[in-house]
């Protein structure tokens, strides 16, 4: 892309996770390294070995949603539009303010309302093809996350999306957001992920044998795999000259991001496709490696997972690696979510100075060594932060978020 560019920055988050619901929650959760594990309680377990998840307890849909039936949405959609509300009031902007912005809303996704469709096949299990619920079917279309927000929000001169590029495509909404806003296409961007917690998931990952039996230690010799979690992670982006002219607080500037897609094999990741893709986020947010002062990796707490994204990240990185940590070992794989909330941890990073922690973690796992900052989270001056997300199918999303103060202007290769 040639011409012109607006700087784009993050001047509202919302989130909904495990271990915090708002923005203020999450950020202490993230500084405390909470941990959001515990027995799942959203459908039987009975059967399965073992059993724990980051699943959300405590989330009331009609605190947030207003102008619809909550009914009418399914659980991840619930939590995008909840989302998308406290991103908006932290913002510092009334639903009335955006109504009228030419908008963008990127909602990513890896399984829509799965739940809803556990809940449709169990009825076809039991009681025949003829059995349909007629009002949980409605709410099984993904568009839905993101169509719901913009009800919810009654946006009018808006486009609307629904990423489902799998576990990276919470970032790949906000980079839909990056380029919509830095290019003049709208003002103003509701971007993240949303998913929630379902059997389909958790079974197809435990008969990969990657779910962890207790608790997931990304990194870490002893690291079993995953745990599915749930939640929503939203960012409200706009151009920095409309930011400065309201007076907004800044949390971030989106420098740049990058993609990559090898579609090699159905599940593996590939370490020289990631390699590239945070190559071509460097050079999309104008910046050299040495410039990053810490990643939010993918960190799965898989085998494979997390060796080959930290031989990837060598790859680029050499030898002198930054800071390489996995808020997954606190808030659970959310799926679609995962890279958005990530993008909102490092959004509270740059703002507040400081690194989340590894928690769970006991011993570095030699073919992952890297400074994980276990357990408990260290003070820095961090100008320059590095978000992997990393998907089946070979889809990969690398986010580079800066200090705006401080950051340079991105340049567009």
């Amino acid at each position: 892309m040639t011409g012109a560019r607006h700087r784009v920055v993050v001047t509202g988050l919302g989130v909904v996770t495990s271990i915090g619901t708002g923005v203020d929650a999450f950020a202490a959760g993230l500084r405390a390294g909470r941990s959001g594990a515990k027995p799942i309680t959203a459908f039987d377990t009975t059967g399965f070995a073992y059993s724990n998840a980051c699943e959300i307890t405590d989330f009331d849909p009609e605190a947030w949603i207003t102008e619809q039936s909550p009914d009418d949405l399914g659980r991840a959609a619930q939590f995008a539009v909840a989302a998308s509300r406290m991103a908006v009031a932290d913002a510092g902007l009334t639903e009335e303010q955006v109504r009228g912005v030419r908008s963008l809303v990127s909602v990513g996704t890896t399984d829509g309302e799965s739940r809803d469709l556990d809940h449709l096949t169990g009825l076809q299990v039991t009681s025949g093809d003829d059995v349909l619920d007629a009002v949980v079917a409605r709410r099984v279309w993904p568009g839905r996350l993101s169509a719901g927000i913009v009800r919810e929000l009654g946006l009018e001169d808006v486009e609307t999306v629904t990423v489902p590029t799998a576990c990276a495509a919470g970032n790949y909404a906000v980079g839909y957001g990056y380029d919509a806003i830095s290019s003049g296409d709208v003002e103003m961007a509701l971007c993240g992920g949303a998913d929630a917690l379902c059997r389909k998931t958790f079974t197809g990952f435990y008969r990969l044998g990657t779910i962890a039996p207790d608790v997931c230690r990304p990194f870490d010799a002893d690291r079993q795999g995953i745990l599915t979690g749930e939640g929503a992670g939203i960012l409200l982006m706009e151009s920095l000259e409309s930011a400065l002219a309201r007076g907004a607080r800044i949390y971030a500037e989106v420098l740049g991001y990058g993609l990559s897609c090898d579609a090699s094999h159905p599940v593996a990741p590939d370490r020289d496709s990631i390699a590239r893709c945070i190559t071509a986020a460097h050079r999309n947010a104008g910046i050299e490696a040495a410039d990053v002062d810490f990643i939010s990796a993918h960190g799965t707490g898989t085998k494979a997972n997390d060796v080959t994204e930290v031989g990837a990240i060598r790859q680029v990185f050499g030898d002198e690696l930054p800071r390489t940590v996995s808020i997954k070992s606190m808030i659970g794989h959310t799926m679609g979510a995962a890279s958005a909330l990530a993008s909102a941890a490092c959004a509270l990073a740059l703002r507040d100075g400081f690194i989340p922690p590894t928690v769970n973690h006991r011993t570095t796992d030699p073919e992952c060594a890297v400074d994980c900052v276990p357990n408990e989270a260290v003070a820095a001056d961090l100008k320059v932060v590095q978000n992997n997300g990393l998907a089946f199918g070979g889809n990969n999303a690398v986010l580079v978020l800066g200090r705006w103060d401080t950051a340079p202007v991105p340049t567009v290769a």
